[in-house]
Order: structure tokens, then sequence, then C-alpha cells
């Protein structure tokens, strides 16, 4: 289990059926040792805190072994790291192998499995597509999110090392069946 690429983005606003709505779901990967802080990773920010970020949604992780299948769905589009609004694109951390409460060393960080990512309409933004957001609940793939026990240093390249399980050993995919 590694991170294969690290991706941050900044608040913009963009114009949205006659609105203006400000977003950070436009990731862009980064290079080199990035700072993970209680509340994100450094150059990285959440445009609407109500739903977005704090303490068990500081860091999105989407696993890389899902792109294939949204690049079959999805062939007219460019499929890039980042491209769900992820911070961590994985390799070997899936929903299905990973439970709620399980906490993971990453660099020199710790981060506790929170919760699957339940995507708003700014998914649908980022996709020019009024159908993602059903279609990305329907496929099952979330990914998931991480609250930061220890903040730290992590790169791409860094592995997960699992630190402890949850005793419930309740899988995030069995929240997003839920």
């Amino acid at each position: 289990m590694k991170v294969l690429s690290i991706n941050v983005g900044l608040p913009r606003e963009v114009k949205w059926k006659g609105r203006t709505v400000s977003t950070a779901i436009f990731k862009e990967p980064v290079s080199g040792p990035i700072v993970l802080r209680q509340h994100n990773l450094e150059g990285d920010q959440q445009a609407d805190l109500s739903v977005h970020g704090g303490p068990t949604k500081a860091v999105y992780a989407y696993p890389s072994e899902h792109y294939p299948f949204w690049r079959s769905e999805l062939p007219e589009m460019g499929l890039d790291w980042g491209m769900f609004g992820e911070n961590l694109t994985t390799e070997g951390l899936d929903e299905e192998s990973v439970h709620i409460g399980d906490v993971f060393k990453l660099g020199s960080a710790q981060l506790i499995v929170t919760e699957p990512r339940m995507p708003c309409f700014k998914l649908t933004i980022r996709f020019e597509r009024e159908d993602i957001v059903k279609r990305f609940l329907q496929s099952q793939k979330s990914g998931l999110y991480f609250g930061v026990v220890q903040e730290g240093t992590v790169q791409g390249g860094d592995q997960f090392e699992r630190l402890s399980t949850d005793s419930q050993r309740l899988k995030v995919s069995d929240v997003t069946r839920l």
C-alpha cells in the first residue's frame, strides 16, 4: 500500500448553473515532501469547511485501481491523478481492505480512516457531467477520508503501514453499501 501521487489545490471561483461557486476540487500533483497538518496538506485548502476538511476529512484518498474503470466508463475524458479531488492517489489501499478506525503511518504522519466519500455537486463541476454523482455512488468506488492523528511529512512513494485495525472491523465498503 503506497502513495502514487500527492495532489493539492486552492479554492477557486467557477460558474455553475448561473451562479458563482467556490471549490477546491481541482487538485494537481505535486512533488517532494509535503507537510501534512491537522486539517490538510501544505498547499491545499477546502472551499466549504461545513462539509469538507476538519478533523474527520483532512485528507481524501482515492485508489488508482479505480481509474481504469472510470477510463472505460468515460473514454472521452482525460483522467489524471487528482481528478476525483483526492489528495492522495493510492495503490493497494481500497475500500474492501480498510476499516473505519484503522490507523496508518504514512511518512512521519499518522492517519485514521474516518469515512467513505459521499460526493457533492462539485464533482459535477469537475467532470462537467450531470450524471457523475449518481454514477460515482452506484460504482461504490468511493475512496476514503482520513483524519490526522499526528502531523508529519509525506511524499509520493511513501508506504502505508497499518498500525492498528479497529476492533469493530467495519469496512469502508460496508458503509458505502449502507
